[in-house]
């Protein structure tokens, strides 16, 4: 895999999408409320009005407002301009009204508002792709720049520059202390061993705190590309995903992106043709709310009692 070979699926992937994109959100919140048979009824509806060459339905990650789902979203570039229009609490009786729609008919369907704060006055960061990607299709997250952060890394980088430029972004960990990302990134690269491993903390075992399983179920792909940047940054060969057992969408999804990737080569031995390796393997822990703590993660996955250390 060289960049040319990546910039072409990139180009063939945006190249067959459709003028009309429906995106049916298949994370936990929505997949609870029924939004399989809605993407179903979907399709159904399209090919049986003779619209499937030109509409696209298609699986997307959370779209971010979980209380109103199932949740659909419209892009529609063959109106004036790009016309985007949400649907809530949509069920699988409401297809025809949805697909009728797209012609100018009447939707008899709640419709969100776009425009409304919670939308307005997000920015998002780590979870930009959520509700655009979708999470079973490597190529989807490379039509959306994947792997190209990885390239630049590995072809025109050094590990010190890497961890120079992450010290200087001001980039910090998601977890309550806010850590310093460059910090951590330098003190295992300046740390003696023989090997070195990159390890994801997925076990959030917070009740209610769903956002680290909105990035596994939504975008794993970006989380793949982030664990090899570190770990070429740190010189680790090995990366661990430690998750809890009780996630298996996020689990499930992590299995296929890994596989895509190793398909591709973009995990594995001489990933973009240079001299770095690495491979991912997934840890599932039993649900003990203290393996969130890094030391007793680290233990578990090592097959001993989850217990802290200092």
């Amino acid at each position: 895999m060289d960049l040319t070979e990546l910039q072409e699926i990139a180009e063939k992937e945006r190249a067959n999408s459709k003028p009309i994109r429906i995106r049916c959100c298949m994370a936990a919140g929505c997949l609870s409320s029924g939004s399989v048979a809605v993407k179903e009824s979907l399709e159904k509806v399209t090919e049986e009005t003779g619209l499937a060459d030109k509409v696209e339905v298609c699986s997307v990650g959370c779209m971010g407002l979980c209380c109103q789902g199932p949740l659909v979203e419209v892009d529609n570039v063959e109106a004036q301009g790009l016309v985007t229009r949400i649907y809530e609490k949509v069920t699988s009786e409401n297809a025809p009204s949805i697909i009728a729609g797209l012609d100018g008919g009447e939707v008899k369907v709640q419709t969100g508002d776009l425009q409304q704060p919670f939308f307005t006055k997000q920015f998002p960061i780590v979870l930009e792709n959520s509700g655009k990607v979708d999470p079973e299709r490597i190529e989807s997250y490379i039509a959306a720049d994947g792997y190209q952060a990885l390239y630049h890394v590995l072809r025109e980088m050094t590990p010190a520059e890497v961890v120079d430029a992450m010290t200087r972004s001001g980039l910090r960990g998601r977890g309550g202390a806010g850590y310093p990302t460059g910090v951590k990134w330098a003190t295992v690269a300046k740390a003696k061993g023989d090997r070195k491993f990159v390890i994801c903390n997925a076990d959030e075992g917070d009740p209610g705190a769903f956002m680290d399983r909105s990035v596994l179920e939504s975008d794993p792909h970006r989380v793949l590309e982030g664990m090899a940047i570190a770990a070429y940054a740190i010189s680790a060969n090995q990366g661990y995903i430690y998750i809890r057992a009780e996630y298996p969408i996020a689990i499930n999804r992590l299995q296929i992106a890994i596989r895509q990737a190793q398909r591709l080569g973009l995990l594995g031995s001489k990933i973009f043709d240079s001299p770095f390796d690495f491979k991912i393997d997934i840890r599932i822990g039993a649900g003990a709310y203290v393996c969130g703590e890094e030391t007793a993660l680290m233990a578990s996955i090592e097959g001993k009692r989850g217990t802290p250390r200092p």
